[in-house]
């Protein structure tokens, strides 16, 4: 198992609405109830989180035999965490966030005093002495607690990272690092000093580390980023990618299981907690947990390729319709290069939508010779349509455009300014049209590109 995460699981329970007007009873504002989200908290959502890394994680921890606990035990499973759960005494617990345009207005926590977990089942055991690595996150409820865990914990030779609780035990010894933020160091360490944070973030993450006998202790800050206490003397400062005001609730689950799966795959601890600091940090400027567990948007259906006959003539229509002028040019395009785009760039800024008219693959071998072309008329057409200043595309099979520009008709005809003079200016002109030169890139030409091509050494 790559990752096995051990903790307290709670029921996390968003209740959403709109707040319009206050209760004739008590002053107090009244939510009007518009939809209620249910997701695991705590270690819960830790491991849902790591799973989203496509790694194999596992959660020990403790259900109820309640609603809740079921209904926790089919959110992991639905989302691949394997769950091995320990009895859980009394009913599961709950937070319910009452919450209106995204701001928290009341938080209801249900469940009473944890009680502690039943035992441990060999199953459980097997599991931890199999890991990769261990996160711990404890929150407080008595899981990390467990004796047989905590013996379990302490032969490990897996990393163990270890987020730790105020209210819970402290880490076993040679924990290979303790997350904890500067607010829980501070508590922690009964360190009340003053100054900056960088500076109560060393004093407290090495007092700790000495006192727990960890490998490492790395003080998350927030937007400060995050202070790696090792056995040197000068702590490793890893800055905040970016500063997000945003939701931050499960953001130290997103660093912790972050780093624990860095480290199940051989990373330094060091590399573990700069990939946390950046993982935290997007987490946060993406929109927190909500934005995290959301499910996957519907995938935007592209717009259909404009190329043929059929579609050229539907677009012409359409932008004569709305008084528009329909541009056009023509060419090769047998490889596509800037000299291209120069072109083809300034052509679209004439109108309000830009033609090509391609030689087809039968036409270009008349014009340029049986080795020719080197892209099929399939492939050209497609590059071409894929480019933004391009609205449509359609083939020809002669040699000149003349056919197509006869049935388009379009308003404006442009051609690169490597031209002296352009034979269908005579056709173009009949219906009122115009043809028109655009700048041209010199030096820029498929011709030259494949000499220089054919010219090159071959390297072996």
């Amino acid at each position: 198992m790559s990752l096995v995460i051990v903790g307290d699981t709670l029921l996390d329970r968003d209740v959403n609405g709109s707040v319009r007007r206050v209760a004739p009873d008590a002053p107090a504002p009244v939510l009007d109830e518009e939809h209620v989200s249910e997701r695991p908290g705590g270690a819960g959502l830790a491991a849902l989180l790591a799973a989203q890394s496509g790694e194999e994680v596992a959660l020990v921890t403790a259900l109820a035999d309640d609603a809740g606990g079921a209904r926790l035990s089919e959110l992991l499973t639905e989302a691949g965490v394997r769950v091995y759960a320990l009895p859980l005494p009394g009913s599961t617990p709950e937070k319910v966030r009452l919450r209106a345009d995204g701001q928290v207005l009341l938080r209801l926590d249900r469940g009473g005093e944890p009680q502690p977990p039943g035992e441990a089942a060999e199953a459980v055991l097997e599991l931890l002495r199999g890991a990769k690595a261990i996160l711990v996150s404890d929150y407080g409820r008595g899981v990390a607690r467990h004796p047989a865990l905590r013996r379990a914990l302490g032969e490990t030779k897996a990393p163990i990272v270890w987020d730790p609780h105020p209210n819970g035990p402290q880490p076993v010894p040679n924990a290979r690092l303790v997350t904890p933020n500067l607010a829980e160091v501070r508590k922690l360490s009964g360190d009340a000093g003053g100054g900056s944070t960088l500076a109560a973030a060393q004093r407290g993450g090495q007092a700790l580390r000495q006192h727990w006998r960890a490998g490492a202790v790395v003080v998350t800050c927030g937007p400060d980023g995050a202070v790696l206490c090792h056995s040197g003397q000068t702590p490793l400062v890893v800055p905040a990618p970016a500063v997000a005001d945003g939701d931050t609730c499960g953001a130290g689950d997103r660093f912790a299981a972050t780093a624990a799966l860095a480290l199940a795959q051989g990373a330094l601890v060091s590399e573990a907690v700069q990939q946390a600091v950046e993982a935290a940090s997007t987490y946060v400027a993406a929109g927190g947990v909500s934005a995290a567990l959301a499910p996957p948007a519907e995938p935007v259906e592209q717009a259909p390729e404009r190329i043929g006959a059929e579609e050229v003539g539907k677009l012409a229509a359409e932008v004569r319709a709305r008084g528009g002028t329909v541009v056009a040019t023509g060419g090769c395009f047998d490889l596509l290069h800037v000299g291209h785009l120069a072109t083809l760039r300034a052509a679209r800024k004439l109108g309000d939508c830009l033609i090509v008219c391609l030689n087809s693959d039968d036409s270009v071998r008349g014009l340029k010779g049986p080795e020719r072309p080197l892209n099929s008329q399939n492939d050209r057409s497609r590059l071409l349509a894929a480019l933004d200043c391009v609205d449509a595309v359609v083939v020809f099979d002669e040699a000149t455009p003349e056919a197509v520009l006869t049935w388009l008709r379009p308003d404006v005809w442009v051609k690169g300014g490597d031209y002296d003079s352009v034979p269908e200016s005579e056709l173009v002109e009949r219906w009122g049209g115009q043809t028109v030169f655009v700048p041209y890139l010199d030096g820029r030409s498929t011709t030259r590109t494949i000499a220089a091509a054919q010219a090159a050494p071959t390297r072996r």
